[in-house]
């Protein structure tokens, strides 16, 4: 299965006790569902994934497998090799049709490591395996040339790149070459630029609060409306900026909440952001979606 367009890491709400909220969960899957999105990634770096156990990993993949009616795309990414290919195992048990499996983090590894460890994973993993390269959380870039050697690989399938560097994209792009490799973009104030540099699509944080606007991006693009698409990617960036690098994931389930949208509460050490955040947050959420209502 080939999976490409709007996706997202989907947030995991958690009740008032700091439980996985499952039935909130499969709600919040039919709201993004509703609005568009392509593709569905659970366990991401927005699920707040680090916090979930093994179990409550497997039980969330499950829930949104169970609820979705389009491709899911999981996040088992930990520290260690051994973990990170039982998650794997577990989401592909849960109904998950491939895995988006994070750089090693914690400690630096170089490009030989790194790609000996995903070499390694694609041939025991019995899912598709997807790159994710996100240096502002994990200190560490897979290197174009190692994207591109990694790319024959028959199960390694696409990579997400969050790190905002469009020449880097295009070095991605420039070395995966022929192969059957999909490249998305991670970071939504960049959408349309990175559509018009070859990507198959996003794994777009902002996607969570605004799925109708990011598909919208996706949409108007593949119709060759690129005008349009950069004139929405412009509306909503500074929306993007506030639910990602500036108020991070309590900013995100806030603006989600403004829009009705079942987010859940947070899990601890995460804090709600205060009254006058929420009202900036309400403001950038309007902004976003006018020229969508215009």
């Amino acid at each position: 299965m080939r999976i490409t367009g709007t996706g997202l890491p989907l947030v995991t709400p958690f009740d008032d006790d700091g439980d996985v909220d499952h039935d909130s969960l499969a709600d919040l899957v039919a709201w993004v569902e509703e609005r568009g999105v392509d593709f569905i990634v659970p366990c991401g770096s927005n699920s707040e994934a680090p916090m979930l156990s093994g179990d409550e990993h497997a039980a969330v993949v499950e829930t949104v497998r169970d609820a979705a009616s389009i491709p899911v795309m999981a996040g088992t990414g930990t520290p260690g090799y051994g973990p990170t290919l039982d998650l794997t195992e577990r989401a592909a048990e849960a109904g998950a049709d491939a895995a988006l499996v994070v750089t090693p983090f914690y400690y630096s590894h170089g490009q030989d490591a790194l790609e000996s460890y995903y070499t390694d994973l694609a041939d025991e993993a019995s899912v598709p395996i997807y790159l994710y390269s996100v240096p502002a959380y994990t200190d560490t870039v897979i290197h174009p040339e190692t994207v591109g050697r990694l790319a024959e690989h028959p199960n390694i399938m696409g990579m997400k790149d969050s790190s905002g560097n469009i020449d880097r994209f295009y070095r991605e792009l420039d070395r995966i070459g022929d192969a059957e490799f999909d490249l998305f973009v991670g970071s939504g104030g960049v959408y349309a630029p990175a559509l018009d540099a070859g990507a198959a699509g996003g794994v777009l944080a902002l996607a969570n609060v605004a799925p109708d606007l990011a598909s919208a991006i996706y949409e108007r693009h593949r119709a060759g409306d690129r005008e349009a698409a950069h004139e929405l990617n412009d509306a909503g960036r500074d929306l993007n900026l506030a639910v990602t690098a500036t108020y991070s994931i309590p900013g995100l389930k806030a603006a989600m909440k403004s829009r009705g949208a079942p987010a859940g509460e947070l899990r601890s050490p995460h804090q709600p952001v205060d009254d006058g955040t929420v009202d900036e947050l309400v403001g950038l959420v309007e902004k976003a979606l006018a020229p969508l209502e215009g």
